[in-house]
């Protein structure tokens, strides 16, 4: 029994080693490459040369620089020593980043080279440089998600493996939990049919003198944006309610990420387009109504989905 049970704990930690040291590996382009430009040299083009763009590569590679220690910390004995927000914050925005992209770069990163490419602002070097940073994002988003989920299940099991119904806990919120995750559900799916109202061609929200900003990437993004609010709908219903999938984990993922990826997109819309000045094709109203409910709804998944962690680990330990 005993080596039964150490062989998939063996497998485990190969898993996290590979997956750890892979995500350092490959996020190290990427940090490069936003430091150079930091400091302005290889520029793409002359407009991030500006000190709003400079600031936004120092960001991102400060971003790198603590996906670089956070899968170091998911490989070794003193990461699970750390105190649990300083994992769990970055990691939530993270994946919420990175797993909605991964899926997504197969398309965008084709399509941005061939438009920089009839573009003469663009040197030769940004096709070079635009090929590392797809393979450092399309790295660091299957390489962090499998060195964190080695790490969660070594630390905190309750959070991927059993059922979707682990019993009640004394003093559970669960009545708490099922009134929020129906009202957040609603507005995900609100968002949902805006976002994918969007991608598929409606203007209506849009400003007419701007849909010319409507490229490739806005309605991929628009249509992603939709997709994962539905999914964390779908998700986060799953978990309160405890009907559906009997495993946990599809549910968990589904709202880990969705959420994460409301917030941190919303978010990354607002510093973007207050930082570069970047035209939006929507109008100020409909930015700020569907941009920002995405954060709001992020931010409000999460603490359902920490309300739920918790009296699921309890409901665990009574019944062991």
């Amino acid at each position: 029994m005993t080596a039964m049970a150490a062989q998939p704990t063996s497998r485990l930690m190969k898993m996290r080693r590979i997956s750890g040291y892979g995500t350092v590996v490959a996020v190290m382009p990427y940090m490069l490459i936003k430091i150079v430009w930091t400091f302005g040299l290889f520029l793409p083009n002359e407009e991030m040369g500006e000190a709003d763009w400079r600031a936004i590569n120092a960001t991102t590679a400060v971003l790198a620089a603590v996906g670089i220690a956070l899968a170091v910390a998911f490989i070794q004995p003193w990461g699970e020593r750390l105190p649990a927000w300083l994992i769990v914050l970055p990691v939530w925005v993270g994946t919420g980043l990175l797993v909605p992209m991964l899926v997504l770069a197969p398309v965008l990163g084709p399509a941005a080279m061939s438009q920089d490419e009839q573009t003469a602002a663009s040197n030769d070097l940004w096709a070079y440089e635009q090929v590392l940073v797809m393979i450092s994002l399309v790295g660091v988003g299957i390489g962090l998600p499998l060195a964190l989920a080695g790490y969660a299940k070594a630390r905190w099991p309750e959070a991927l493996s059993g059922p979707v119904d682990p019993g009640e806990s004394l003093g559970n919120t669960r009545s708490l939990q099922t009134t929020a995750a129906r009202l957040l559900a609603a507005g995900c799916v609100a968002l949902g049919l805006v976002k994918v109202f969007w991608a598929a061609g409606g203007t209506l929200g849009l400003d007419a003198e701007r849909l010319s900003y409507r490229d490739m990437w806005w309605h991929l993004l628009s249509l992603s944006t939709g997709v994962w609010a539905f999914a964390g709908a779908w998700g986060l219903l799953v978990l309160t309610s405890r009907r559906g999938p009997r495993k946990f984990l599809v549910p968990m993922a589904a709202s880990w990420i969705s959420s994460g990826m409301l917030f941190s997109y919303g978010l990354y819309s607002l510093l973007t387009n207050l930082g570069t000045k970047r035209p939006s094709p929507e109008s100020e109203v409909a930015h700020l109504l569907a941009g920002q409910a995405g954060t709001v709804l992020g931010v409000l998944m999460g603490m359902v989905i920490l309300m739920v962690l918790h009296d699921r680990r309890a409901a665990l330990r009574e019944a062991a």
